[in-house]
């Protein structure tokens, strides 16, 4: 079955509000290698004016991978997740993630396309904070590989 093409522009419902915690942000930066102080140290992170330890920037994607498993699960979307590709990445951040924050994420299909036998499904991720203010905007885009 085909990506459907009417997936584009849909938008989902917000996700369930996510609390990052500070052992979670420490995991994180570990896994990526992350050696900025501030990403483990809670005084180091005080020091450079953040409330809590700083999320290394592509946590994010811990918070958008609700909102993704929203899109794969839509019955009519047409996504075999095992002819999935990660495509693209990229975020675009008002302010840094910081343990203490609770998140809430909204997923918009922004684009459709299909290339040949495959398709591109290009889906935008606004995170939010508890407060309603914009944290950080999560943008995938994943191929989907046509039959063989």
């Amino acid at each position: 079955m085909p990506v459907n093409p009417e997936l584009q522009g849909r938008e989902f419902a917000p996700t369930a509000p996510y609390l990052v915690g500070r052992e979670k942000v420490r995991e994180f930066a570990r896994a990526v290698f992350a050696t900025n102080p501030i990403n483990v140290d809670v005084d180091a992170a005080r020091a450079a004016g953040h409330a809590d330890i700083v999320a290394p920037p592509t946590f994010a994607v811990v918070v958008q991978e609700h909102t993704l498993a929203q899109l794969l699960a839509e019955p009519d979307a047409g996504i075999d997740f095992t002819r999935v590709v990660h495509g693209d990445q990229r975020f675009t951040s008002t302010r840094p993630i910081v343990a203490g924050d609770e998140l809430t994420a909204t997923l918009t299909v922004s684009s459709v396309k299909t290339l040949g036998a495959h398709s591109m499904v290009t889906a935008e991720s606004v995170i939010t904070d508890a407060g309603g203010a914009h944290v950080v905007t999560a943008i995938s885009t994943l191929v989907v590989r046509g039959d063989d």
